[in-house]
């Protein structure tokens, strides 16, 4: 693969990867009117709704106490954040997983399956018990609620990654990702760099018009997921957060694209749509024919790609109008704005691919 930028940290790469995408875009826009009227929207509703690094712990899964467990747990749960879309149109068939009496679907049913691993005794977020961990361990930890539904997407790619992850920290950090994360001495970039270095299943690389371009959406997120869950302190003080970038998976550049600081070729649209047809149907043909658009494919970069790059021009629109604020709370929520308006939603298409990377 060719080589990347020259840039001395992840993040700085990730963005000069997104800016050369974003320049180099047949099929993906990013229009500065747009951008502009996102921003000022965005604002109003986050100022509105009082938004902040207080909503992670709003969420009923995820760890309530900032401790060394919720760094492991966060861990874990980031290692296996990717690939929670359906192609199941009927939500009785998808992947779910029932948590105290409440139904969880898409990235909310993986922490429901951990913490009832977690409650059933289990040491999910122990690496000693996931570095070698059996199919049929984790396929039990995973299990939907009912036969008739679908299984969790890529389990054998999941069994995968927990191995290679569990297996380095049992090595190198004394089972612990708490021992990595203090090495990195409260630098972003620092933890950021490290991630992709010790655990390839991190490594959000590919090659984009002749160059390899960095995205990084899972390492990032860790990093943000730490920072959100201890507020800014202890474990979570990182002097360099701000320079932490959006992540690029499918769900925020259809938020995106609502809030018109993203835009879409007639071409890209038809093909969108149609593929979200062809996947329930079984159909997988490679572009241009409506499928599974495969990761690395330049519709797919160029998403990602532009994507990144609009939540930082948002950003700067943001921070010149004097308010403080960083791609991290933008990202998180936009991505809680479309999960809970999926009908506004509805007519905008997402990217469909299967990747261990988002």
């Amino acid at each position: 693969m060719p080589v990347a930028a020259a840039h001395s940290n992840a993040s700085e790469r990730v963005l000069e990867s997104a800016r050369f995408i974003s320049e180099n875009s047949l099929d993906v826009f990013v229009p500065e009117v747009g951008v502009q009227e996102a921003a000022q929207e965005i604002i109003k509703r986050m100022k509105s709704t009082g938004y902040s690094t207080e909503e992670w712990k709003k969420h009923t899964l995820t760890p309530n106490t900032a401790d060394a467990a919720a760094i492991e747990w966060i861990f874990v749960v980031d290692t296996l954040n990717f690939s929670f879309w359906s192609d199941r149109q009927c939500k009785a068939e998808q992947y779910t997983v029932t948590l105290d009496g409440t139904e969880h679907r898409g990235y909310w049913s993986l922490c429901a399956a951990i913490n009832r691993a977690i409650a059933e005794g289990i040491n999910i977020t122990h690496a000693s018990y996931y570095a070698h961990a059996s199919m049929s361990q984790l396929s039990h930890i995973f299990r939907t609620d009912t036969c008739e539904q679908e299984p969790i997407p890529m389990l054998t790619e999941r069994t995968q990654c927990l191995h290679e992850t569990g297996r380095v920290l049992l090595e190198k950090y004394g089972g612990k990702f708490a021992n990595l994360l203090q090495q990195c001495n409260g630098s972003a970039q620092t933890l950021v760099e490290t991630v992709v270095r010790e655990f390839a299943c991190y490594r959000d690389e590919h090659e984009f018009n002749g160059r390899r371009v960095d995205l990084y959406k899972r390492a990032q997120i860790l990093v943000a997921d730490i920072w959100a869950c201890f507020e800014g302190q202890g474990a979570g003080c990182f002097g360099d957060i701000d320079k932490i970038t959006m992540f690029a998976d499918y769900r925020v550049p259809q938020a995106l694209c609502h809030f018109g600081a993203l835009v879409y070729s007639p071409r890209l649209v038809e093909y969108l749509k149609a593929s979200e047809v062809a996947v329930r149907q079984g159909k997988g043909a490679a572009p241009p024919e409506p499928g599974l658009l495969p990761s690395g494919h330049k519709w797919e970069v160029e998403i990602r790609g532009n994507s990144i790059w609009a939540v930082e021009r948002i950003c700067q629109h943001i921070r010149a109008s004097g308010v403080d604020v960083n791609a991290i709370l933008i990202d998180f929520y936009m991505w809680d704005y479309a999960k809970a308006h999926p009908e506004a939603m509805a007519s905008i298409p997402i990217h469909l691919t299967r990747s261990i990377f988002y």
